[in-house]
């Protein structure tokens, strides 16, 4: 049995604007929803955004390799090949991205593919990818 997946909810300003981008840019599916709430199946996982437009908050960094880290992201880790295709849909549906795509750690333990972008409500995302799937949690 692989890990089970998580569950996230999170506040969000518009849940009109969080359904097209977590639909229509990332790919994930609708699940439940209310007038206050949409479920999405993540990648395999459920988050939920409440619309709670005071909850929202801008985004803190910290310096992480030279790069300027979102201290308050979620995300996924995905298939190399998914992590790919999906990192060139968005470059094509013309994304920002608070952290273009790029390979950390290149030919050492736990080498990564990696990209952060902000939701419309400012929720930062970090998607990424293991060469070897295996060094997750490798140090």
């Amino acid at each position: 049995m692989g890990m089970p997946p998580f569950h996230l909810a999170f506040a969000v300003r518009d849940l009109n604007a969080t359904h097209d981008f977590y639909v229509n840019r990332l790919g994930c599916k609708v699940g439940r929803t209310d007038e206050k709430w949409i479920d999405f199946d993540f990648f395999g996982h459920q988050i939920s955004a409440h619309l709670k437009p005071e909850e929202t908050q801008r985004v803190e960094t910290n310096g992480v390799d030279g790069k300027s880290v979102p201290v308050r992201h979620f995300g996924a880790v995905l298939d190399w090949d998914h992590w790919h295709q999906l990192a060139e849909s968005l470059k094509y549906q013309g994304v920002e991205f608070l952290i273009e795509p790029y390979i950390r750690f290149q030919g050492e333990v736990g080498e990564q593919a990696t990209m952060f972008l902000l939701d419309p409500s400012d929720n930062a995302i970090e998607l990424k990818s293991f060469q070897n799937p295996d060094q997750l949690f490798a140090s």
